[in-house]
């Protein structure tokens, strides 16, 4: 049984390995920094008028061996709207088993699965339930295509529309006393 400071030995070297790039592979193949700079993926984005995100490289070749996270977060009573542009184009295969986009209604890679999305046609117009959406790009060793464009905005959250606009919270000062 593992206890404190060993299990957060062990998350926080996932975590490390997880930031430094390691794959399955391994580390097979020597990557420089110019090469990795133009295919780094992912963020979490919380930009209050919306936005736009690419797969690596878009609209040329996204690299293979890839997996991108992307988290939208909107403001607390607002839900997200996320747009794929037509200029779409992801390996297809039978349940997108391979490259694929996966979207999940919530902040993490464990929430309700909206769908996964691969091929020519580029996805519907998705709604959130809430304030999150996890996006996952991911891209196997073979057969790399343009991949995609997403834009996103928010909405006001229907649950949410008797009660008006969110008061801004107030300033607090803090005295010290010595």
């Amino acid at each position: 049984m593992i206890h404190g400071r060993g299990l957060v030995h062990i998350v926080a070297s996932l975590i490390i390995l997880h930031l430094s790039g390691a794959t399955k592979k391994g580390a097979e193949k020597q990557i420089t920094s110019e090469t990795q700079k133009s295919v780094q993926c992912g963020t979490w984005t919380k930009h209050a008028e919306g936005g736009i995100f690419t797969s690596p490289n878009y609209p040329s070749k996204y690299p293979p061996d890839r997996e991108c996270i992307y988290i939208i977060e909107a403001a607390p009573r607002q839900c997200i709207e996320l747009y794929f542009d037509e200029k779409y184009s992801i390996e297809p295969s039978w349940e997108c088993k391979f490259d694929h986009i996966e979207v999940r209604d919530g902040p993490f890679g464990f929430s309700p699965i909206i769908g996964r999305f691969c091929g020519q046609q580029h996805p519907p117009v998705i709604k959130s339930s809430g304030r999150f959406l996890w996006i996952k790009f991911f891209t196997d060793g073979e057969l790399e295509s343009i991949g995609f464009s997403a834009r996103y905005n928010f909405t006001p959250d229907p649950d949410f529309k008797d009660l008006g606009v969110l008061k801004p919270l107030p300033v607090l000062f803090f005295c010290v006393f010595l």
